[in-house]
Formats: structure tokens, sequence, C-alpha cells
């Protein structure tokens, strides 16, 4: 699963060819949770709510970008890296 941004100990990650709806997967240290890059809402897992409040920070700043990516990955093309929260 590619990574696709890294902050505050934070990982983003995409499959390539993977179920909807779009999504991507936000781990930090053993947690994980999936989320949905249209709503931005977690639809599987959880992260400490810090966590999930700078991940969806991010994602509203890149969810353009996010989608492009989960349609590369569809179409089992390179993704492209999204610049981290700072």
């Amino acid at each position: 699963m590619p990574e696709i941004s890294r902050f505050f100990g934070i990982v983003i990650k995409m499959f390539f060819d993977d179920h909807n709806p779009p999504h991507f997967h936000a781990s930090y240290g053993e947690e994980e949770a999936l989320i949905e890059i249209r709503t931005l809402t977690v639809f599987a897992g959880q992260l400490p709510p810090r966590v999930l409040g700078l991940v969806i920070e991010w994602a509203t700043l890149h969810q353009q970008e996010l989608m492009g990516d989960w349609q590369r990955g569809q179409n089992k093309q390179s993704l492209v890296k999204i610049a981290p929260l700072r």
C-alpha cells in the first residue's frame, strides 16, 4: 500500500484498486482508520480524537488531490505524494 503522506507521526496510505467508497487509510501507532474522501468521515477503525482532527484538517486541504490519487489507484497508475500538514 503506497504511502502518500506523513506528518506528526501520522501515515496516510492508499491501496491500488481498493473497494468503494473512495477512501484513504490513516494510521498512528497501532491505530488505523479508513476515511471516506468525499465526506471525510471515518467508516472503519479509529484514531485518537486529536490525531483524527489533524487528519481531517489535512484531508480538507487536499480533498481534490486525494480523489486524483484514488482515480490513479483504480487505474493501477502510480500515486502522487501529497504535501504533509505543517
